[in-house]
């Protein structure tokens, strides 16, 4: 274990998650030395540091109170059992979408809206079914959560019942872009309808500040398309057949001219449209655009996405901004 730990230590708690495509642990929480680390992770990793033993992969063996809590318990380690699962912004998204639909009034557990909001919550893939308790996302909790989320509304005139800082920020995303909030509720639901959800892959280097804005379900819905091994072949094709090439369509870097045999076809390949606003439709190459790494981060940096066309935009202003007024 302690060579894991210390692993984990020198590459930092995102690259050992990577390397290793172990997600967070949201339950069970090993305490070492004043420092928290993922429980499952560092039991799979320690397995591989034994005589003649490889790591353990997140698939090949379940988390929890009987496996890797006494396995940790047993060699002297203490963890720490985490009793509150948070809301996600997904969740939110969903349950706000509710009450605006309900003239911004809370719903009560018995209200069949809150039945069926509790059953598509429990549906989607956010928390591992090892980490949720009985009542996990239950009609009362749903019923509280959306008085929550009422109460905040500027026009509620009674005695604010307490909610998180998330609540507010969808709240008033929801009031500022009404369009695209319910859309993305109805993008999740289609998910869930479709069973895309519920068969999506583990894709432990998700970019938590992505998902922080847009909600992790459509961002792993967005990755999988940008992913989809056989269309950014095909997208890459396209590019070099009607350009020779393959260089980013917002700043012109090209791998192959920057690294050789070793960047040659190569090039991250991203989805334009949000799934929110495509809908559950067939991608086709023209929603594809072709970007360096560095465009495709900036591309997604913070709560609105940019196409390409308006990252280049803003390149271009800025060099000619530093052009006309050079940093000293």
């Amino acid at each position: 274990m302690v060579a894991a730990i210390a692993e984990h230590d020198r590459l930092g708690v995102d690259e050992f998650r990577k390397r290793h495509k172990f997600g967070q642990a949201w339950v069970y929480i090993l305490l070492h030395d004043g420092r928290e680390y993922d429980s499952k992770a560092i039991v799979g990793v320690a397995h591989g540091y034994l005589p003649g033993r490889s790591p353990l992969a997140a698939s090949d063996f379940s988390g929890g109170q009987n496996t890797v809590v006494q396995v940790l318990e047993r060699l002297g380690f203490t963890v720490r059992k985490s009793e509150r699962l948070l809301w996600l912004r997904d969740e939110l998204v969903l349950a706000c979408d509710l009450v605006a639909r309900n003239d911004w009034q809370g719903v009560r557990s018995s209200d069949p809206r809150a039945i069926e909001l509790s059953t598509l919550l429990q549906s989607l893939p956010l928390y591992p079914r090892e980490a949720r308790g009985h009542n996990f996302r239950s009609p009362d909790s749903v019923q509280l959560k959306t008085s929550n989320i009422a109460t905040q509304h500027p026009s509620y005139g009674g005695v604010r019942t307490r909610g998180g800082k998330l609540d507010r920020e969808v709240l008033f995303d929801f009031l500022n872009r009404p369009e695209e909030m319910h859309a993305q509720a109805a993008a999740i639901r289609a998910g869930v309808d479709t069973g895309e959800l519920s068969t999506l892959p583990p894709t432990p280097d998700i970019d938590e500040e992505i998902a922080a804005s847009e909600g992790r379900t459509l961002v792993l819905l967005h990755l999988r398309r940008e992913r989809d091994p056989k269309l950014r072949a095909k997208k890459l094709n396209q590019v070099i057949t009607n350009h020779g090439r393959i260089a980013c369509e917002v700043c012109g870097f090209d791998f192959e001219r920057t690294y050789g045999a070793r960047g040659s076809g190569y090039a991250e390949v991203h989805h334009v449209v949000p799934l929110h606003v495509t809908g559950q439709t067939k991608t086709r190459l023209v929603d594809l655009a072709v970007l360096c790494a560095n465009c495709h981060r900036m591309i997604h940096r913070g709560s609105q996405w940019l196409t390409p066309v308006e990252l280049r935009d803003l390149v271009l202003l800025h060099a000619q901004s530093l052009a006309e007024h050079p940093l000293v």
